[in-house]
């Protein structure tokens, strides 16, 4: 993998003309809250790579076919589909409006080619949710009086008398960390395993504490083992007998694992998760990699250290640059991100004509992807870009420099917009949302302004955790901003029910969709489909089912439950911009594989795969 991405990298760096004359820039000095001292002004220094077109780039990673049924794998494993505009429409300003999704492409490889930090920093949204998911079960302890997991009443777990260990099916968890168990702890983080050598690479370790080995069966143990079961012989006729594969429902039996789980039922669970565990596999098809996942999460449950486990997830040896590695992979194979900023950039672009001062107040941030192209496109504007001030907002990182990571965004959009001629201001705030006041967005009502956030807010918690929701309290600030739009896009799910079994069963429907996307777009044997199923797929599984209370993070809402969410806060409706939505919608048509949907719900433009809706996005203002 890692030659293939230096070839990558070589040919892209070929692309570029590295004698092109930068035009001269006047950037506004960047504002900062946290953290006054000079090193946090922009200097404008660290000239950015220039584009080459799309064609000039044959790496794998950019392989340019428009047709689903010829995409070809790429790289990276995932079937290449053509990142460029398929369409072009004429603005009314003059300019060609394309969406530049390629900039979006170029400005993560220039971070990964660029930042050695990447290397051996954690990913920024790992980080802040595990930060999040600890503090928040501090907190239920300290004040609530409340466990993290409430589960220590689980039958089928036997402790011994001081509850420093439980034996559950045959495995052993550690409640309480203590010197004599941490090195055995240590062993027992299971690896995802290169069929080609016993030697993983470092983003090869499975994602989570896993005790047992899912075992598969060969022909000859599954012969043998059908043999054992019969002991009324074999039919009459037949001499020689072809053994018949078991048909094996993984996703009923993981609902009834959980269904055996709120029934307290621990021989059930353990018998069930015995049969589950035969079928499993990291690198198997969709529903074997989904179970792989699902029976972490439910050990983790049943040990009671679900919060621990997601938490320690993020201090793995995995680096921000490996996971935007397969994150670059997934843009390349799924439209959902792209239509979303597609939507959200030129419904703010249209919005601002004629708008000399800009103020986009952009609500998980994380590494800005979503500018490079509305940056672009801002630049080629008739009579000029307007002053773009953006305000980034995140969660806090830990440690002594909260703040640290939002800034590092706030310099690379610096340096693109250096590049456009764009003139850019930029704000950073790290804290959680719901305690951010309308005085550190230090607004000015001269300026355009703007509210952006897509999806993202389904990790604020809600009403079912706190009284006084986070949630709502995060969209009356939005509406104390007043601002000229507020666009939001929302991951569509309604796996967020306070009682366990519900929740899981629409957890399995939701995850079965994501899986099967990556059985259709990627190869099997793709490292970057393994890691992002793992860090992304696998972190999102874990919080959903065996973290509970302020602990579990992942909490989304369908579409129509944040339209009700959005009224009550004070919020109208505004229709889409109709050519946007067909652009949208030619585009996942004509580049896309065939199972890739786009729809129309009201005002809501809803994005999914085979009938499944998984994203939504739309657009308000104050009522």
């Amino acid at each position: 993998m890692d030659t293939l991405y230096a070839t990558a990298m070589n040919n892209y760096i070929n692309g570029y003309n590295h004698h092109t004359v930068q035009p001269t820039i006047y950037l506004t000095p960047m504002q900062y809250h946290h953290d006054p001292s000079p090193s946090n002004t922009v200097d404008g220094d660290g000239s950015c790579l220039q584009n080459p077109s799309p064609s000039a780039v044959d790496d794998g990673f950019y392989n340019q076919d428009p047709s689903p049924l010829a995409a070809t794998v790429g790289g990276d494993g995932f079937y290449s589909q053509d990142p460029s505009p398929s369409a072009v429409a004429a603005d009314s300003d003059g300019f060609e409006n394309q969406d530049h999704y390629d900039s979006v492409l170029k400005f993560l490889t220039q971070m990964l080619m660029e930042e050695d930090e990447l290397q051996v920093k954690p990913c920024m949204l790992n980080e802040c949710l595990s930060l999040q998911a600890t503090e928040r079960s501090l907190y239920d302890v300290l004040v609530n009086n409340q466990p993290a997991n409430s589960l220590d009443s689980f039958v089928g777990a036997t402790s011994s008398e001081d509850s420093s260990t439980i034996t559950i099916c045959g495995g052993y968890y550690s409640r309480k960390r203590s010197p004599d168990r941490e090195e055995e702890r240590g062993t027992k983080m299971a690896t995802v395993s290169d069929p080609e050598s016993d030697q993983p690479e470092p983003y090869d370790e499975d994602l989570l504490l896993y005790d047992h080995e899912p075992q598969q069966f060969s022909s000859t143990a599954l012969a043998k083992k059908m043999n054992e079961s019969s002991k009324r012989g074999r039919p009459r006729g037949k001499k020689n007998t072809i053994t018949q594969e078991i048909v094996v429902d993984l996703r009923d039996l993981l609902t009834q694992c959980a269904q055996a789980i709120t029934n307290n039922n621990p021989s059930s669970v353990c018998d069930l998760l015995t049969r589950i565990k035969q079928h499993c596999n990291p690198n198997g098809d969709s529903t074997e990699r989904l179970a792989y996942y699902f029976v972490i999460a439910i050990e983790a449950r049943l040990a009671g250290n679900g919060a621990e486990v997601y938490r320690e997830a993020s201090l793995k040896k995995i680096s921000a640059a490996q996971i935007l590695k397969a994150y670059h992979a997934y843009l390349m194979s799924c439209p959902f991100h792209r239509m979303s900023n597609i939507l959200a950039n030129g419904s703010i672009e249209k919005l601002s004509k004629g708008a000399d001062k800009l103020h986009i107040i952009d609500f998980g941030i994380l590494y800005g992807f979503q500018w490079p192209c509305f940056i672009k496109n801002l630049s080629m504007r008739a009579g000029g870009p307007p002053t773009l001030h953006i305000t980034g907002i995140d969660l806090p990182q830990p440690g002594f420099r909260p703040a640290e990571r939002v800034q590092e965004t706030g310099k690379r959009l610096a340096k693109y917009c250096k590049r456009f001629n764009v003139p850019f201001k930029y704000t950073e705030i790290a804290k959680k949302w719901e305690e951010i006041t309308i005085d550190d967005l230090n607004i000015d009502r001269s300026e355009l302004t703007v509210v952006n956030s897509v999806n993202r807010m389904h990790n604020i918690l809600d009403e079912t955790v706190i009284e006084n929701s986070p949630r709502d309290a995060v969209l009356q600030l939005i509406r104390q901003i007043n601002p000229d739009m507020f666009v939001l896009g929302i991951l569509n799910g309604t796996h967020n029910a306070p009682f366990l079994l519900n929740r899981f069963r629409e957890a399995l429907f939701h995850f079965s969709t994501m899986f099967d996307i990556f059985d259709n777009t990627a190869a099997r044997e793709s490292k970057e489909r393994l890691l992002y199923e793992q860090e992304v797929f696998g972190r999102e599984v874990m919080n959903v089912v065996a973290c509970e209370g302020t602990a579990r993070v992942e909490r989304p809402e369908g579409y129509k439950q944040w339209q009700s969410r959005n009224i009550r806060a004070g919020f109208k409706q505004v229709p889409l911009y109709r050519d946007k939505v067909e652009e949208v919608k030619s585009k996942v048509r004509s580049n896309y594989h065939k199972d890739f949907l786009v729809d129309e719900d009201g005002k809501w433009i809803l994005q999914g795969w085979k009938g499944r809706v998984l994203f939504a996005c739309s657009l308000w203002k104050p009522a």
